[in-house]
Parts: structure tokens; sequence; C-alpha cells
């Protein structure tokens, strides 16, 4: 007899910060090649090409108040009213980040306490047994912490497990790099929960691949692309077309296996959540995986999109998408019972993963 201890998301929750920042507040910005010297075109060129390939019109940034642990803490709050839970019935605070928390007036990353520490002190969770640690898996992190926590519920180690994404990538884009409008700010959270059920229900599948031998460094840090810029400060530089290419190559790859590992067809999925990391990106993988199952034509909304408005806030991606999705926030996307849905990711490292899910 199988293992009828499933993981469920009982809750979500999600925090978009205040600052809205437009294409055209990057007009004064003087953008460099990675040579050092600075691009011959226009802004208004820059600009609308940028636009045009990514879809990004706008993203959030967080005020100077604000750090990652902060977001990340507001997120939960939001997740446990939407669980109805007591936060002191936790087994688990999994925080996926990259950066740990960098202060708008000193912008060096800070790891000690763990973010996830810093959270469970936030919501002033006593339980000694509430365990707290971070996850740093790229842009993939969020969705890997899922991952372990479906891993704890289903061996019945745990009963409830919340995994935070959030990140602050404003505090590390480099003004004089064009890739820095692709970045943003925000969080997003979920409390999964074992049940016990002989449906297939929950988490159904997931699958996780590292491609570090050769693509460990498409995603790095390394000073300003302005060679005057005057200190030694990093920040983080993408291998934008490299990445584009093999994130094409295995990622389709990735996601036909977790459906199978779940007993699954394409056809059998309602919706695609996939990390908003570039609009013409989203669109080829999702492409390249129906011509996998010899598909020319892609069901309509099948990939519901925030990154026009939100840009890209790595592992914050995803739990925001699902948090809004799920509360039907996005235009023309309403979550109903029994509907089946693919989370996937990609991000530094290079670390790729998907996970299948089926609404109870």
């Amino acid at each position: 007899m199988g293992n009828t201890r499933k993981s469920i998301i009982i809750g979500s929750g999600s925090y978009l910060p205040t600052r809205t920042i437009t294409n055209k507040d990057f007009m004064g910005h003087i953008f460099f090649n990675q040579d050092g010297t600075v691009l011959e075109k226009t802004n208004e060129e820059i600009i609308r090409q940028f636009e045009q390939i990514t879809g990004i019109r706008e993203r959030r940034y967080v005020t100077d108040d604000l750090v990652t642990s902060d977001i990340a803490t507001l997120a939960a709050t939001s997740a446990l009213e939407s669980a109805q839970i007591d936060c002191e019935s936790l087994d688990y605070i999994i925080v996926a980040h990259n950066f740990g928390d960098i202060r708008a007036d000193n912008p060096r990353s800070e790891f000690v306490p763990s973010l996830a520490s810093r959270v469970k002190y936030n919501l002033e969770i006593s339980n000694s047994r509430t365990i707290a640690y971070d996850l740093p898996f790229g842009c993939a992190g969020w969705l890997q912490g899922v991952i372990q926590a479906d891993f704890y519920l289903r061996s019945g180690n745990a009963h409830r497990i919340m995994v935070i994404g959030a990140e602050t990538l404003s505090r590390i884009c480099d003004p004089h790099d064009r890739d820095s409008m692709i970045y943003a700010d925000g969080a997003g959270a979920v409390i999964l929960e074992a049940m016990e059920s002989a449906e297939p229900v929950g988490i159904l599948a997931h699958v996780t691949r590292s491609y570090s031998h050769e693509l460990a460094y498409v995603l790095k840090m390394e000073k300003s692309s302005n060679p005057a810029y005057g200190n030694n400060r990093l920040f983080l530089k993408m291998q934008g077309r490299k990445l584009y290419e093999h994130a094409l190559k295995y990622v389709p790859v990735a996601i036909k296996e977790s459906i199978a590992m779940a007993g699954l067809s394409i056809a059998d999925i309602d919706k695609m959540l996939i990390h908003q990391a570039n609009n013409k990106m989203d669109e080829a993988i999702l492409k390249q995986l129906y011509e996998l199952y010899g598909i020319k034509s892609i069901p309509d909304n099948m990939m519901p999109m925030t990154i026009s408005w939100l840009g890209n806030s790595s592992v914050a991606t995803l739990p925001t998408l699902y948090d809004l999705f799920s509360k039907g926030k996005i235009e023309n996307y309403n979550i109903t019972n029994d509907r089946i849905l693919a989370f996937v990711a990609v991000g530094a490292g290079v670390n790729i993963n998907s996970l299948i899910y089926r609404i109870p």
C-alpha cells in the first residue's frame, strides 16, 4: 500500500513593496557594456528593446527602512492569516533568499543570524521545536524549499511548514548595467500541512537538477560595468544569452519528467506557474515543452504572468504568483478545486526544478 500522507498548501501570503519604478525612471542612467565602454544606443532604444524582450514595464522596490527579513515577515504574517493557524504550530520555517539582509545605508549582505531566525524572532515564536533555516539556491530556492518541506511532511517528521521566498534585488543591481532593469523586490510565502488521503492530491511529484559543472558562473557577483564607479562594491551580473539558451534546453525536459513522475500528461496540466524571469524566455520554455509532446498549439491562458508589473524578484516571484493567482488577483485567472498546477523555476547555479500539484 502506498503512502497516504500528502503535502497540502493550506495558506499563502505575499508582500508587494510600495515603491513602483517604471522603465522611464531609467532614462537618466548611463549604461555600459561588459568591457567598460558606454552603450552606443540611446536610452530610449535600450529601454524599448528591453521592454519588448522581457515584457517588464515596471517593478517594485522596498523603501529604505525595510530589509529582506522584514518583508519576509510581512509575507509570513499574511500566510498565517490565510491559513488561520497559530504560528507556534509550525515545525519548520524555511526562508529562500540569496543575499541576506542588505540595508539601504550599508549595502553589505548580513547572514548572521539567518533570515529564518530573524523571521521567527519577528513573529515572536517561542516554540523551540520550530526549526528555522535558510536556503540559498538561486531563483529556484523557494520551490526547492517546498520540495524539502514535502520530504519532511510525507516522512512524518513534520506536520506544518512555512516556506518563504524573499529578496531585495534593488540593493545589489548595478545602475550602469541594463540588466538591472530586470530586478525587483518582493516576498511570498506558503504554509504546507500533512494530510491523510488515499487520493492523489497535493504535491504529486517533483524534479530538481543542478548544472554547476558548466554553468555555475552564468550569474555571479562582479564590480560595476562603469570602470569609474569608484569602490569595490559588487553587483549581480548575468550572462543573459547563455542562461536563455540553456534554460530553453533543460527546463522543458525537467517539467516533462515531473509530469511523467506524477503519472500525467501535458493535457492534464491546467496552469503553468513559472518563475517570472523574462517574458520571452518563459514563453519559449512553454512552447518548447509542448513541442516535446508533439503539440504546436498551446491552450489559452496557460501561464499567468506578473512580470510586466512586478519584474523579477528572484525567489519571491513564484510564491507571490501563487498567492495572487490563488486569491483571484490576476486578471482572467481564477483558481478552482481539482486543478493541477506545474510550478517551475530556474536560477543561479544553474539550478532547475519542477513540481506538480493537485489542489485538493
